[in-house]
């Protein structure tokens, strides 16, 4: 298959151990894996929590500024790089989308906790005080489990593994919990925003999806309105636009290829899209990669 994008790296090329699992200091992570500082996509998820440094991290063109206790996730296929000053350190997991299948019932699992659906605002955490010595001892208990070639010692990784994305999980759902109407909308706007990811390309109006949710158009709006503060058709539209700079970094695609693949109709109208949502034209923004790494603030 043909690369649309930065360099994409799959698990089995960071481990010397197992082909699917990595756990690891991320000091040492980092050292060894130099060429992981330029931007580029996973075929695998991928989970840092820093305890020491600064600098910041970009995720699908958002820029996060890099602190103590910080953790932040990643779904397959999205964008990112570091850019640290001084010493940067924590803990890193790999994990590739089969180390779970055989484990667990619902081979999607994984994809209904919020960090991992690929919203790079719902993957960034900021974990509480009275968190942070519990979050490092699972990481430390993981480590040496990663290592193993026991099916035994792999199922109790797996096992940690879950404990603490449900712990994670946990921080945000104290105030849903307060709120049965909230968790309801919330649920909802998951599962719209599930359905925009896999659609995008070829359903670009609201009521579409109300329908495959059994909800008016409307209702679907005030959803979005409250929860994210923006419309259901500013989802699509940003969704459409986020997957349009994915494609443009590769400069192999002309700008015409790039419209085609996202089922514009021509060059123009996709120029015209892409300027009023991105607020720069495709040249623009692709030349900017090029220049810096990076999109024009």
């Amino acid at each position: 298959m043909k690369q649309q994008g930065y360099p994409i790296y799959d698990i089995a090329g960071l481990t010397t151990f197992r082909p699917d699992i990595v756990v690891r200091p991320f000091a040492a992570y980092r050292k060894e894996h130099r060429k992981l500082h330029v931007p580029h996509r996973h075929r695998f998820y991928h989970m840092v929590y820093f305890t020491k440094g600064s600098g910041y991290h970009s995720i699908d063109f958002d820029r996060f500024p890099v602190q103590p206790h910080q953790l932040y996730a990643m779904a397959p296929s999205q964008v990112h790089h570091w850019n640290f000053e001084g010493d940067v350190d924590g803990y890193v997991l790999n994990f590739s989308a089969s180390f779970f299948q055989s484990f667990l019932l619902r081979p999607d699992y994984i994809d209904d906790f919020p960090f991992f659906q690929g919203i790079a605002q719902q993957s960034v955490l900021d974990i509480p005080r009275s968190m942070q010595p519990a979050i490092t001892e699972l990481f430390e208990e993981m480590i040496p489990l990663a290592a193993s070639l026991r099916e035994l010692q792999l199922d109790k990784l797996r096992v940690l593994i879950l404990k603490l994305f449900l712990d994670l999980t946990g921080i945000n759902m104290e105030a849903a919990a307060r709120s049965p109407h909230l968790s309801y909308s919330a649920t909802l706007l998951r599962s719209f925003q599930k359905l925009v990811d896999k659609h995008f390309s070829e359903l670009r109006l609201p009521r579409y999806y109300a329908a495959m949710l059994h909800i008016t158009p409307n209702y679907l709006n005030t959803i979005c309105s409250d929860l994210l503060g923006q419309s259901a058709g500013a989802v699509i539209r940003n969704r459409i636009t986020l997957e349009a700079k994915r494609l443009l970094v590769n400069p192999t695609l002309s700008i015409a290829t790039v419209a085609y693949m996202l089922n514009f109709e021509d060059n123009s109208y996709f120029t015209k899209f892409f300027k009023k949502n991105a607020g720069i034209t495709p040249e623009a923004f692709r030349k900017s990669l090029m220049i810096t790494g990076n999109p024009t603030e």
